[in-house]
């Protein structure tokens, strides 16, 4: 009798209960309704990603009644704002690219959601939407609906603990009990001892054997045939199907001896071949959550952040040192890195980080703050009402919105080897058997399952992610934080490197400064610094920090007080313009203030106007960072170098004789030029690496192949940049793309060793040579031998010096 299945979940259904809608059958309404909403909003294509991807929907209208109160909903919130709010909700139905695709498309299905990004592997839903035209709790029942029903336990939210799914670990107890308790009775079997108790009761043994083997192949295994039943609904190989195979031939062909009394079967080898097969991918997920561990909690962000101590001193610290109830000041351009609550006047807050529009928003003292904003404007303070969350940075950073498109070489071959991997292996298994199965009928089904097992792309797979994931530890522990592991790809490729030059080059520390003009007075001074103070450029950092407090302090004037600025306008590439205590102050650039240049002095210089009237310029007598010679000599052997920066060329002469020739220098560069730039030497065909301060350079970082934004003490965090490396590891810039050369070195040389090992294992299998159980154990050690050669080679190489 032919069974009808539910064209949306796939599930039988009984012929009474059938509903046929648009020439299509379902097993219920729920279904039914779900192929309406798609059919109406256009969604149909969900289908054709897989057969009967759904799941039947659960209609709990009031199941969520409680997301209608405020403060219950807000814990759920990752931010919220006037017209934007973002949640992340667990979807535990999340399985194949349909559920990826509709998920991702649900502001088709409902007006008030903009955006929804899905995190497969943690099965989440990121979901960006306006809560004044879509609630929280219609989000739900509208996922619920479709048969997408979120898990929501408010404990998580409170506690941040998620619930861990034990289920692969329940599945590998049952099956070491199961192979234990096997082995041990069929120990009499292996020696064939004539004796009367146990030829009496050899029969019972057998059927005791055969019974503990049913909770292995039926439960333990049972992931195997799951993933290989949907492998072949969607029309596409995976290795699952050859190994859910073995599994069943092996168990019926033991079923078979068993119940004609042939034998006692293959049921040892099975039980031993789910255990040793659950063991290897209890070791594969341990070793990914030891590697995500390592880069969530030891890799962090090396940018500071201005804490302001009770004494009302600043000091700059880690933002990941920063506690509840701590004052922070907030410069122009910087960084929210924490909730927390706006102490002082008003603020022009930038979300375009979280939610990708640049449109301010204008918060008064006292309200909420959420991490990941951007101060735009005049220094605010505010009170940290919780710790730095350092996934939620990562997320920020990983935005993406903000992703280059880049062609993935290691994944392309993995790719490819794996799409023709399963059906020659299931060709070779066939003509094993076929061959056998005339001269021996054991050897024959030994020799077809150990194929199906010994050769097995996981270790081929594991290659380039355990690769990357160790040297991004690696590189995180020496303070060189990448975006994600397909930078260390992209460095790998760059043949053109672009510095810029002003707190990239240079060093904020030891400059020294000296003032050419008309006698500044002690008002002057702290007219000037008040400026200084919200801004994050190099050049202003500097001077700020190098203005003598002891002239100011007898001024009487609190220069930390910003209520005396009534505006700031910050120009990049230029200056400063802003409105102190009615005073009309410019700093800036010879031309932004009007200024012609000197031509017979040119140096690094920071112009200075009041009220109009010009009244000198600092200077600054630029100190380049340690190391810098022997850094560009090592790179000008393999790479081409160039220098752009936003000053004049007073300094030509200094970095001619400080640099290699051959390197390229480039003056009084807009940030629109170096941008341009960068176009240029990518369309002669070069993979440009831009290394700059984050400020300036924005659009450069953006479009280059890789951009490096150098932190010293300056919480300016750009999601243009691929990596941030500390200032004090800059001259270890040429180690770390040697080491990212080495990193594609080790992926081929596993590559090679992983097909040798499928190779080899191959050919004592097909031989006769290689018994299933053994295959089995062989199997997991690959992982094992492929996980410590990445880890062996990726650290010798880490521990080579650079030359």
């Amino acid at each position: 009798m032919d069974t009808q299945n539910c064209f949306h979940c796939g599930l039988d259904i009984v012929k009474a209960d059938e509903i046929v809608f648009d020439s299509k059958s379902f097993c219920c309404a729920g279904c039914k309704t779900v192929y309406e909403i798609f059919s109406t909003n256009d969604l149909t294509f969900y289908y054709d990603f897989e057969k009967s991807p759904g799941a039947t929907p659960q209609n709990n209208i009031d199941k969520y009644d409680f997301l209608d109160n405020e403060s219950i909903a807000s814990k759920l919130l990752e931010f919220q704002e006037s017209s934007t709010a973002i949640i992340s909700l667990n979807i535990p139905h999340i399985h194949c690219s349909s559920c990826i695709w509709i998920l991702e498309n649900l502001q088709r299905l409902e007006k008030g959601i903009s955006t929804s990004q899905v995190n497969f592997p943690e099965k989440k839903v990121r979901i960006t939407f306006n809560p004044e035209v879509v609630s929280i709790k219609s989000i739900v029942n509208l996922l619920s609906s479709i048969g997408y029903e979120p898990h929501i336990s408010l404990e998580n939210y409170e506690t941040g603990k998620t619930t861990i799914d034990r289920s692969l670990t329940y599945k590998l107890g049952v099956a070491f009990f199961c192979f234990g308790n096997v082995m041990l009775l069929s120990f009499p079997e292996y020696f064939e001892v004539k004796e009367y108790w146990l030829d009496q009761y050899r029969g019972f043994f057998r059927w005791l054997i055969f019974a503990l083997s049913l909770p292995s192949f039926f439960y333990s295994a049972s992931g195997y045939y799951v993933s290989a039943y949907k492998s072949i609904t969607s029309k596409m190989l995976n290795i699952d199907i050859p190994i859910a195979l073995g599994i069943v031939v092996m168990f019926i062909r033991s079923a078979v001896d068993i119940i004609m009394d042939y034998g006692s079967g293959f049921f040892d080898s099975l039980t031993g071949l789910i255990f040793f097969m659950l063991l290897g991918k209890m070791f594969q997920i341990k070793t990914y959550s030891f590697l995500s561990f390592e880069r969530d909690f030891k890799s962090y962000f090396p940018i500071a952040i201005t804490k302001i101590n009770p004494d009302s001193s600043e000091e700059s610290i880690a933002i990941y040192e920063l506690q509840k109830g701590d004052r922070v000041l907030i410069r122009n351009q910087e960084l929210i890195p924490v909730d927390g609550v706006l102490i002082s006047g008003k603020a022009e807050i930038d979300y375009s980080f979280v939610t990708g529009e640049a449109v301010p928003i204008s918060k008064q003292s006292g309200d909420k703050l959420f991490a990941g904003g951007k101060q735009l404007g005049k220094p605010i303070e505010m009170e940290v009402l919780k710790s730095v969350s350092q996934s939620y940075l990562t997320q920020l950073w990983s935005n993406a919105i903000f992703q280059k498109e880049v062609t993935q070489n290691h994944k392309t071959i993995t790719d490819s080897i794996s799409r023709y991997f399963t059906p020659i292996l299931l060709l070779i298994a066939f003509a094993g058997f076929g061959y056998w199965i005339f001269i021996d009928t054991t050897t024959a089904f030994n020799v077809f399952t150990a194929v199906l097992i010994v050769a097995c792309p996981c270790a081929l797979a594991l290659t380039a992610p355990f690769t990357f994931g160790n040297i991004l530890r690696i590189l995180g522990k020496q303070k060189f934080y990448l975006k994600n592991a397909l930078v260390i790809e992209q460095l790998a490729k760059v043949d053109t490197i672009v510095f810029d030059k002003t707190g990239t080059i240079t060093t904020n520390k030891k400059s020294s400064i000296s003032f050419e003009g008309t006698s500044l007075t002690d008002e002057n001074l702290v007219l000037i610094k008040m400026v200084l103070r919200a801004s994050n450029h190099p050049l202003s950092r500097m001077l700020y920090d190098n203005l003598s407090l002891t002239v100011i302090k007898n001024t009487g004037a609190d220069f930390t007080n910003e209520v005396g600025i009534d505006a700031f306008e910050e120009i990049t590439g230029k200056g400063i313009r802003a409105i102190v205590f009615g005073n009309k102050i410019e700093i800036g650039s010879a031309s932004f203030v009007d200024k012609a240049p000197e031509e017979s002095k040119q140096q690094t210089s920071v112009h200075v106007k009041i009220n109009d009237v010009y009244l000198g310029k600092f200077l600054f007598h630029t100190q380049y960072r340690d190391g810098l010679a022997v850094l560009f000599k090592n790179l000008s052997k393999q790479y081409q170098l160039q220098v752009l920066s936003g000053d004049n060329d007073g300094e030509r002469a200094n970095l001619e004789q400080l640099l290699p020739k051959g390197t390229e220098l480039f003056f009084n560069q807009k940030p629109e030029e170096k941008l341009e730039y960068i176009k240029t030497l990518q369309e002669q065909g070069k993979n440009v690496m831009m290394v700059g301060d984050g400020l300036n350079d924005a659009g450069a970082l953006a479009q280059s192949n890789v951009g490096i934004s150098i932190s010293e003490n300056v919480n300016v965090f750009s999601p243009a940049c691929d990596a941030i490396l500390d200032a004090s590891e800059f001259d270890k810039l040429s180690y770390f793309l040697t080491l990212s050369h080495n990193a594609m070195r080790t992926i081929k040389m596993s590559f090679v060793l992983s097909l040798l090992y499928n190779v080899v294992g191959l050919l004592f299998a097909i031989t006769g040579n290689l018994l299933p159980l053994v295959a089995a154990i062989i199997m997991p050690l690959s992982t094992i031998t492929i996980v410590s050669f990445v880890t062996i080679m990726s650290n010798y190489y880490a521990g080579k010096k650079n030359n």
